[in-house]
């Protein structure tokens, strides 16, 4: 029991950072129906475009040089995203279901190839600068100065796209273009314009948890966004996706759940092979199965009927 303040911490962190990336899909998704598997690769875009910042300001300390690689990862993952949308997705609108989830598993290849060929050393592991020390909270509980910065981007961006969504006139048209697309377009709202900056916004999020995800594993590379797209989609499912609110509650659950696999299941008499880092991905999606069992619609999800 001495080691589960740690391990809640340490699985808030990790919850956050699937947070974020998990809003991107939830955005997407709730307003065109669209499971983005290229979002993971659009982070890890935005996490070379970050380091291209930093390498550009030698010498200056990384808490001056953060707010720029956090512009610069965001432009990028942003303009990648809208480029998708715009190139991708959008030629394919009224197409069955099936061909721009298609689509969308080619583009994640494809980013991943472009970024490997003609990213300057991409095939390995590029450093990401790190802050690298930690706060001693009580006793034997710290936290790392790099997993607060996502503990505190994660609930404001939540918090700010919430407040976007509800109160300003471009979300409210973002509601009504979730509900009936036609009957939007028929009430005078660009529809086109609408999803496209659901998209900017995936994009801006992806940004902020490449950032995250940079500081916290001290390394980038062009095959990151795999695993955590992945994650981050499971966390949306978990939360019910379509729910900005869920999105985060699911990177929540999961990474506790993760954080607490790694920590308790090896000690458990008789499964000791089934704990420890290697099987967290395991231990993650087999709770995803429970819950769905449970309660298909996700945690926040609510039961609706399918668009025609």
């Amino acid at each position: 029991m001495h080691e589960l303040p740690q391990t809640l911490v340490n699985g808030l962190a990790l919850g956050a950072l699937y947070g974020l990336v998990a809003i991107g899909y939830t955005m997407v998704y709730g307003i065109v129906q669209l499971i983005n598997f290229a979002h993971g690769e659009i982070v890890m875009t935005g996490a070379f475009g970050a380091l291209t910042v930093h390498l550009w300001l030698p010498g200056l300390p990384l808490a001056a040089a953060l707010p720029l690689m956090l512009v610069g990862g965001a432009l990028v993952s942003v303009s990648v995203a809208v480029a998708a949308e715009r190139f991708a997705y959008r030629p394919l609108r009224d197409a069955p279901r099936l061909a721009p989830l298609i689509t969308a598993i080619g583009l994640s290849i494809a980013l991943q190839q472009i970024v490997w060929a003609f990213y300057p050393n991409a095939k390995k592991p590029r450093p990401f600068p790190q802050f690298g020390d930690s706060f001693q909270l009580t006793g034997s509980l710290r936290i790392q100065r790099d997993d607060l910065f996502v503990l505190i981007a994660a609930p404001l961006c939540m918090l700010a796209l919430g407040w976007f969504v509800a109160r300003s006139r471009t979300g409210r048209a973002m509601q009504a273009t979730a509900q009936d697309p036609g009957t939007a377009r028929l009430m005078g709202i660009d529809t086109d314009r609408i999803i496209a900056v659901a998209f900017a916004i995936g994009g801006a999020f992806a940004g902020v948890a490449a950032v995250a995800q940079g500081l916290r594993t001290g390394t980038i590379n062009f095959e990151m966004g795999f695993i955590l797209g992945l994650k981050a989609f499971t966390a949306a499912v978990l939360g019910g996706i379509g729910n900005i609110y869920g999105a985060m509650l699911g990177g929540v659950v999961l990474g506790i759940a993760e954080a607490a696999a790694i920590t308790y299941i090896q000690n458990i008499p008789g499964m000791s092979q089934l704990g420890g880092g290697g099987w967290k991905d395991v231990w993650a999606f087999v709770l995803l199965i429970v819950v769905l069992l449970v309660r298909p619609q996700g945690l926040l999800g609510e039961r609706v009927a399918d668009r025609a």
